[in-house]
């Protein structure tokens, strides 16, 4: 059963006077527990089809669909729950809170969500070890690498046991090294937590490593690739 459906899905975006279509009929199943990579040119509506399925944006018309919740009928406040209960992200400028530590930043989401100081220190703990954090516990971002401050928020994005990761180009800012380093992580990650990785990306070895790539291309879906059955079917 997918863990996110999009149906008949279309956005379009106001610059001054003029209509610019973002997006254009999109129907699009992810599946859980895989590792799901939308490709295309800049400007194809990678970024904008991301922000649907993390209930960031609300299409102008179709359905969007998210474990099981139709999010696009949702309130803004419902909205902002579910995202935080359901979706993790990852962001390509890390957008780490500079004045916290590392154990911090991955623990604030949790202190939002009232979870027990126990449980707390406990969660934040394995997963700077999962991450390879744990010697950098109380450094500052400022104080960590790229590919540092990016493991920092991995653990962070993970912090709520969410069923879906959102990445939006993660390796953008890293060098070439250090980005092959991230992505070889967040596929043991998304094996040992089954979790559903979704991310926007050019980088070759991230789309080496996906599950199922879908492309797109001028607001539209021009393939999907289910590679665990090496089939490709036109949409």
């Amino acid at each position: 059963m997918p863990s996110v459906v999009l149906q008949a899905v279309g956005k379009q975006y106001r610059l001054d006077s003029v209509t610019v279509p973002a997006l254009t009929d999109i129907n699009l199943e992810i599946f859980p527990d895989r590792f799901t990579v939308i490709s295309g040119p800049s400007g194809s509506g990678k970024t904008t089809l991301l922000n649907l399925i993390g209930c960031i944006d609300r299409p102008d018309h179709g359905t969007v669909e998210v474990a099981g919740q139709k999010v696009h009928l949702l309130s803004d406040d419902a909205l902002s729950d579910f995202r935080a209960r359901h979706i993790g992200f990852i962001f390509q400028n890390f957008n780490l809170l500079p004045v916290l530590t590392a154990y911090e930043n991955v623990e604030y989401p949790l202190v939002l969500a009232k979870v027990p100081s126990s449980e707390r220190r406990a969660r934040v703990n394995q997963l700077l070890e999962a991450v390879g954090l744990s010697d950098r516990a109380r450094n500052r971002p400022g104080q960590l690498s790229g590919g540092q401050r990016q493991r920092v928020a991995i653990a962070r994005a993970l912090a709520g046991r969410p069923a879906l990761i959102l990445a939006d180009e993660p390796t953008a800012n890293l060098d070439s090294h250090t980005g092959s380093a991230i992505i070889d992580l967040m596929r043991r990650l998304q094996r040992e937590q089954h979790v559903s990785f979704v991310f926007s990306s050019h980088d070759p070895k991230v789309l080496d490593e996906a599950d199922d790539a879908v492309r797109i291309q001028d607001g539209r879906i021009a393939a999907v690739e289910r590679h665990s059955s090496a089939t490709e079917v036109s949409v």
